[in-house]
């Protein structure tokens, strides 16, 4: 299953055409279900139309910030995007637009960071007389330009550069590292490695918890105690990814299926006390997924362990 990927522009595009062809790519783990702009008139949307993805526009002029940026988060949780990609979109975003996407949406910005934030990048690299500029993407924080940097690539500053130059070949440099980068972040989703290594660090937030193989599937239980918490990975050739963790029994199962059935599931030999949570549709909610864990942990754990759980709590 390839990610959903929304791309907001303002301009020409040319990052946005990267991703696009790249996309067609065999084997390319996300697809772009939608570029959005501020700009009705950006020449971005007109190559998206053109190639069959699906585009929208709402100008910001003449709006509040947070409710021209609610206007834009509804256009693309309506598209199915599970990641928004910034491509020269010329707006300083809300927090709360921020907070709703944070660790899922990426920016692209033209200097080695944390080396020159924010503008006229190249020109201050040029006067700090360093060997190399480059380009760097990063995950959105709410600071600008702040966010932890997933990939980088080194342009070396050549005799009589100028930032226009020199912003050439820097861009030539976009055009290959943002396509990788995005590919290899949101394969993350689908990676046994990774997701597991996310269910470890919440199942050893737990007090007293182990780490086994059972049926082949890494577990999680108390030291010496009943087992928690499961990651199954294509088990019986199922093709999925999924948490499976205690519930109540066969009345909550029913109720968490009839729900999301794509989500939850009965896991195979398992039985009523057990549910299992998909972990690879590339849109978990690590948080909530942490919560399950930490339940699953309390219906299995001696009393006298809840209660000095409880009593820590207290303090």
């Amino acid at each position: 299953m390839k990610a959903k990927v929304a791309v907001l522009i303002s301009g020409a595009g040319t990052n946005m055409a990267a991703l696009l062809y790249a996309a067609k790519l065999p084997n390319c783990p996300y697809e772009i279900v939608l570029v959005a702009s501020n700009n009705s008139d950006a020449e971005g949307l007109k190559i998206a139309a053109t190639e069959g993805v699906p585009v929208f526009a709402k100008s910001h002029v003449g709006l509040e910030r947070a409710a021209h940026d609610a206007i834009m988060h509804e256009a693309i949780t309506q598209s199915g995007a599970t990641y928004v990609v910034l491509a020269g979109y010329m707006r300083i975003l809300s927090t709360e637009f921020v907070a709703k996407w944070g660790g899922r949406m990426l920016n692209i910005h033209p200097s080695l960071l944390p080396k020159y934030k924010g503008l006229h990048t190249h020109q201050r690299a040029i006067e700090a007389k360093d060997p190399v500029a480059g380009t760097s993407v990063h995950l959105v924080t709410a600071e600008l330009d702040d966010g932890p940097v997933l990939g980088q690539i080194e342009v070396a500053i050549l005799p009589g550069d100028t930032a226009n130059t020199l912003a050439d070949r820097v861009k030539m440099a976009e055009y290959q590292l943002y396509p990788k980068t995005l590919a290899d972040y949101v394969a993350r989703d689908t990676n046994p490695e990774y997701l597991t290594a996310q269910v470890r660090k919440y199942a050893f937030a737990q007090p007293e918890a182990d780490e086994v193989l059972s049926h082949g599937m890494p577990c999680f239980g108390i030291i010496g105690g009943k087992k928690f918490a499961y990651v199954s990975i294509d088990h019986h050739g199922d093709g999925n990814i999924a948490l499976l963790v205690k519930i109540s029994g066969i009345e909550e199962q029913a109720m968490l299926i009839d729900s999301d059935a794509e989500r939850y599931h009965r896991p195979a030999y398992f039985g009523d006390g057990w549910v299992g949570i998909r972990l690879d549709l590339g849109d978990t909610d690590w948080d909530h997924i942490g919560d399950w864990i930490a339940k699953s942990w309390r219906a299995v754990a001696p009393k006298k362990l809840t209660k000095l759980v409880d009593v820590a709590a207290e303090f």
